[in-house]
């Protein structure tokens, strides 16, 4: 999700998660990205555990893609809204089961290296925090030797690109190079927002998945041309032919080595050892 003010604003709220990804056509983008991911390296037939699931975006095209779906969320009411909406549009019968768990230590259902994937995509691992090496050995103890694990976190730099006009309005330069030097936002940085996160650079959050046990096969920024192109965005989303060209171009530029940092969020497809 991008951040409209300064480094922090608030979650959305339960009631706004399934729309989120499509709130306005930057985070459109932010989603296409993902998507082509999960489409260019998951098959039918694969065994899969969403992670972080939420109200079900995700979940509705892995339901298509792959069939089997197991799906993780530590909100008992998102898992809630996450089953009426796979009821409501159709695809509740390619997710085996809907489990409520902590990713830190996830449910004994889960058996070690019984998923042909992990997906855990948005901001799950940024709002592990200190627990975040847990959260992902976790993960990769889920997927089977050789399995695939996808994954994004939020981008620091690509927050900083797609805010700066506001970083640099409201936040001060100490409380910047503070967050830039840790990559944290947390309870010293900004004590009213109610969740805290840790943002990643491109070559950290590649150690970082590399450091579980696994090779990642595939780096990419959510989007880069896009971030600072807000306000044109509209107008390019009501042609059709114009949008999809702006995808591809957007998927090309956003895996080149000198634009993984420049988007919203990070995002890593990795190979269990």
């Amino acid at each position: 999700m991008s951040f409209d003010e300064g480094w922090a604003q608030p979650r959305p709220s339960v009631d706004d998660d399934w729309t989120r990804w499509q709130a306005d056509p930057l985070q459109e983008v932010d989603f296409a990205v993902h998507i082509h991911y999960l489409r260019s390296y998951l098959a039918k037939g694969d065994r899969v555990l969403e992670v972080g699931a939420g109200a079900g975006r995700f979940t509705r095209e892995l339901a298509q893609i792959v069939g089997r779906v197991v799906v993780l969320d530590r909100s008992a009411e998102k898992l809630q809204r996450n089953q009426r909406n796979a009821a409501a549009m159709g695809y509740a019968g390619a997710v085996e089961a809907w489990l409520e768990g902590d990713m830190r230590a996830l449910p004994r259902d889960v058996e070690p290296g019984s998923f042909d994937a992990v997906v855990c995509y948005g901001g799950p691992l940024s709002y592990a925090m200190d627990d975040r090496n847990k959260a992902l050995a976790e993960l990769v103890r889920a997927t089977r030797r050789g399995g695939q694990l996808l994954l994004s976190a939020r981008s620091l730099f690509g927050t900083l690109h797609e805010n700066l006009p506001a970083i640099l309005s409201h936040d001060e330069p100490a409380l910047n190079r503070e967050i830039l030097q840790t990559g944290d936002l947390g309870p010293r940085q900004v004590a009213p927002i109610d969740q805290f996160w840790h943002a990643f650079r491109a070559d950290e959050f590649r150690e970082f998945v590399v450091s579980a046990g696994t090779e990642v096969i595939a780096l990419s920024a959510s989007n880069c041309l896009t971030a600072t192109w807000k306000d044109l965005l509209i107008t390019w989303r009501s042609d059709e032919l114009m949008w999809r060209h702006l995808i591809d171009l957007e998927i090309e530029a956003s895996r080149e080595p000198g634009c993984v940092d420049l988007g919203a969020h990070i995002i890593a497809v990795a190979r269990k050892l």
